[in-house]
């Protein structure tokens, strides 16, 4: 009877599923001893005909940046020179060959390139044994990797001792539980282990070991009686004990180092193991003993459970002896000081500088290298061997620092607050650059946030950083819907402008108009003031939905397009997801939505991964618009709930008041106009969470509506007050024009005037919904007063331009008007934006701009193989069958071919 059947089918379909092309990552959980380790074996035994990478997670190498990432890769890194260039920088740095700042995602990217183009030659597998030992870097690096290997001939197994799906790096991958044998499978085992072995031994060794393979083959003959039943863990470590307690010293010794190293090099651990007086003599004892084995050079022991049982029964001074002596055998290893520090972290017993500056000094190395993780980890063990209270307090502010950069928020705040016990407030917010105010504005009250921000730019060092803390109080202030809160942020902004040479001092009355209430006199040069701020200084430049209500978002598009051309030329990932939403916002209004869905789906993905939860709810908000304007109730429901949960409980007035938006803006196009007007106005109502003064601007027109056709056009009057005294203030094209649109609706002596003005805005058209829906609207009132044939114009013009904007229930209601005045119509279906997934809308995209599969695997983070699945896949959708043909496609208007083949 063969053991682990189950699993090793599992493990086999894995494999062939390589073989075929489609990739998966799976994680073997279980017990120590429970029989992971052998099932890797079994897998890279029988992966014929692939590449086997392997690698091991260490507890002495879990604090180093990329320590398991150098191993997995060592024998790869005369590819590395092939990657596109900011891949092969990044991956240098990471792995210490360059000084080059490294940016996390990106050294994933530069993985996935470099293992995707190795398995393009043959299948690969890569095993992960211990994956929860791994340093953070490495697990963040090889997760990412394993989201996305589904269309590789790739296969990406891993060890952990818990269940994967109960949080961490691996809670998204399939996971694969390696269960206790069974008592048959348990039999036959301890047979095969101890041969001649009595049934009755048999029988107990199966009772007391739980299925657990380890203790089958270790326990035979220690199980001397029937009535024990410890629980397997002490069980096995009273049985390794025992034999540990019988060696020799200077084996138990030997034995004692190499726990201590815990990383199997045998050099090492040889010359740190002679300096404590084990002999040759010693590594024969314990090779004899089965404990110890030194394979191709590496020391393994015979379980890792050995080797902590071995370092747990030591005593402290004889721990301490080991690392040191360790450390010393490290001294001189250029390669070797980050490890030497830890050694000596680990055998000290008391404050000490020399060893806490050692650390600061190897989190240095891994900031740099983009090991914010590793560096976090470091600098709060610096922080506790400090000897001087101030020193540890820079120490955890700075781990503060390394543990945000690297999305470990309640990390941060935790080094944060033990820094401040032990110093004022002020000096912890020098030492982390005010990084309480900033993970407050990111993750908490936006209230508070401000005061933070704006409290801290009077300690933190240097005027530049101090500037961008203003900057963040002012964001903060309009998050909240503060408008006090927000104009204290302006004047200490044009403080510290003043003072410096910043771009900011000489945009202060473009500042004061974006951010404050607007100018007092004078014509709104809004385009001209988006352009300069772009232009100078990202830190001011207005949010989407604020760009949206000044009539300014060709200006910002411009500006954004030119920061996203920068950020993807560097492959600033991070920034990437940050920014990204905002073209979102901006690509809506103007009508691109099958590029805003798939960008916005995109940088979802992202921001998850970075666990940017404002970026997250911007984007969710994002999907929600469109889903509400396609129809998708469901979807609207989902994303808008999902905001909710983030934005309430932080104050976030912004997101909250969006979701309430698209919430209202669904029920009104779903023919719930009641229920529309209760949920828009919230937007208005004093005190609110959801109340907010520029998404009551953005949504005042549907608050109109929804009056109307809910019958109580009173409650539209101070939506209409509102969008004409900011049409008047700003001159803004879609603000004129929607307040003429709805003042047609609460007018009806002056309704047709009305609706004429609105639509012969200079301007208005450039919002192709907004000017639809006034078509709509003028194309009832028309056919409400018998002009049938004017009608007809205006609905089929709004026809048109739902069909291809993809907006389906407004199409509907201007095909059933159409019908309405007596014209037969031939219905056609509206445009079908689901033909092409996000991703393959993003890929063909590209495609059609020129890009490579290469420049195109690099923007997306995506492998230049799936990004040819993609294509294959988008060919027969579009009806094409070359890549030139992609330029013909009108991506815009119902994806369309154009011109002549």
């Amino acid at each position: 009877m063969e053991v682990r059947r189950g699993q090793k089918l599992e493990l086999d379909r894995v494999l062939a599923g390589a073989r075929a092309g489609m990739g998966e990552a799976v994680v073997l959980w279980g017990d120590p001893g429970i029989g992971k380790t052998a099932l890797l074996e079994y897998a890279a035994a029988h992966a014929t005909g692939f590449t086997v990478l392997a690698c091991r997670g260490s507890r002495m190498e879990s604090g180093l940046a990329f320590a398991g990432l150098h191993g997995l890769l060592w024998p790869l890194m005369d590819r590395v020179a092939a990657l596109p260039s900011p891949q092969a920088a990044a991956l240098r740095g990471a792995l210490g060959f360059s000084g080059d700042v490294t940016d996390r995602f990106l050294v994933g990217a530069a993985t996935l390139t470099l293992l995707s183009g190795l398995a393009a030659e043959r299948p690969l597998l890569v095993t992960v044994d211990d994956a929860g030992w791994l340093d953070e870097p490495t697990a963040e690096c090889l997760a990412f990797v394993a989201r996305r290997v589904h269309s590789e001939p790739m296969a990406l197994l891993l060890t952990a001792h818990g269940d994967p799906g109960a949080g961490g790096p691996w809670e998204s991958l399939p996971a694969l539980a390696v269960p206790p044998l069974d008592d048959v499978e348990a039999a036959l085992l301890v047979r095969a282990a101890v041969p001649g072995v009595d049934e009755g031994t048999v029988r107990r060794t199966v009772r007391a070991a739980g299925g657990n393979p380890l203790a089958l083959r270790e326990l035979p003959t220690l199980v001397s009686g029937p009535g024990e039943r410890l629980p397997i863990g002490p069980l096995l470590r009273r049985a390794f004990g025992s034999r540990i307690a019988q060696l020799p010293p200077t084996t138990r010794t030997l034995l004692l180092v190499a726990a201590a190293e815990d990383r199997g090099d045998a050099r090492l651990v040889r010359e740190a193991a002679a300096v404590l007086g084990a002999t040759a003599a010693a590594w024969d004892e314990a090779v004899r003993s089965g404990l110890l084995a030194v394979p191709d050079g590496r020391v393994r022991f015979r379980a890792p459970l050995v080797g902590a049982v071995v370092y747990e029964q030591a005593l402290f001074p004889e721990r301490r002896a080991a690392h040191r002596a360790l450390a010393e055998a490290l001294r001189g290893d250029g390669d070797g000081e980050g490890l030497r520090a830890w050694h000596l972290a680990a055998a000290a017993e008391e404050a000490d500088e020399e060893v806490a500056a050692l650390l600061e000094g190897t989190a240095r190395t891994d900031r740099t290298r983009g090991g914010y993780a590793s560096a976090a980890r470091a600098l709060g063990r610096a922080a506790e061997l400090s000897p001087r209270p101030e020193d540890a307090a820079r120490r955890f502010a700075l781990g503060a620092r390394a543990a945000w950069e690297c999305g470990q928020v309640r990390t941060a705040r935790d080094l944060l607050d033990r820094a401040g016990r032990l110093v004022p407030e002020a000096a912890v917010a020098g030492d982390s650059d005010g990084l309480a105010g900033v993970i407050e504005f990111a993750h908490g009250d936006q209230e508070r946030a401000h005061r933070l921000l704006l409290r801290d730019t009077h300690a933190v060092h240097g005027h530049a950083r101090a500037l961008e803390l203003a900057c963040l109080a002012v964001r903060a202030g309009w998050s909240a819907d503060l408008p006090a809160q927000q104009a204290a942020a302006l004047c200490r902004v044009a403080e510290l402008a003043a003072d410096t040479d910043a771009p900011e001092a000489a945009l202060l009355p473009a500042l004061r108009q974006w951010w404050g209430s607007g100018p007092d006199t004078g014509t709104v040069l809004a385009e001209e003031g988006v352009a300069l701020l772009g232009a100078a200084s990202w830190r001011l430049v207005p949010p989407a939905p604020l760009a949206l209500a000044w009539g300014a978002e060709r200006a910002l598009a411009e500006a954004f397009r030119r920061k996203l051309a920068e950020l993807r030329r560097t492959d600033a990932s991070s920034a990437l997801a940050l920014t990204v939403p905002q073209t979102v916002t901006l690509d809506i209004a103007a009508g691109r939505w099958s590029e805003a869905t798939a960008n916005a789906t995109e940088a979802l993905r992202l921001a998850e991964e970075i666990g940017a939860d404002h970026a997250i709810s911007q984007c969710r908000n994002s999907l929600a618009w469109l889903a509400a304007l396609r129809g998708d109730e469901q979807a609207v429901g989902e994303h808008t709930a999902a905001t909710l949960r983030l934005s309430v409980p932080r104050g976030v007035r912004a997101l909250t008041a969006a979701a309430h938006w698209h919430q209202g803006l669904s029920a009104l196009l779903a023919g719930r106009p009641q229920e529309a007007l209760d949920r828009l106005a919230l937007l208005t109502e004093p005190g609110h969470r959801a109340a907010h003064t520029t998404f009551a601007l953005l949504a005042a027109a549907d608050t109109v509506e929804a009056a109307v056709h809910a019958g109580r056009p009173e409650a539209g009057e101070p939506a209409l007050r509102a969008l004409s005294a900011w049409a008047e203030q700003t001159g803004a094209a879609w603000a004129r024009a929607a307040a003429h649109r709805s003042a047609a609706l609460l007018g009806a002596d002056r309704a047709e005037e009305l609706f004429r003005r609105a639509l012969d805005v200079p301007g208005a058209a450039d919002r192709p919904l907004c000017h639809a829906r006034t078509r709509l609207l003028y194309g009832e009132w028309l056919r409400r007063a018998r002009r049938r044939t004017d009608a007809r114009v205006q609905l089929a013009e709004a026809a048109e331009t739902f069909r291809l904007l993809g907006a389906a229930p407004l199409l509907e209601r201007a095909l059933n008007e159409q019908e309405l005045t007596g014209q037969q119509l031939r219905r056609e279906a509206v445009r079908d934006d689901g033909a092409l997934t996000a991703q393959e809308s993003r890929v063909a995209r590209l495609a059609a701009e020129g890009l490579t599969n290469r420049e195109i695997a690099a923007q997306l983070l995506i492998s230049p193989r799936t990004v040819g699945h993609h294509l294959s896949n988008v060919f027969p959708k579009l009806g094409i069958v070359s890549r030139a043909e992609l330029g013909r496609v009108d991506f815009d208007n119902g994806m369309r071919l154009t011109g002549t083949r």
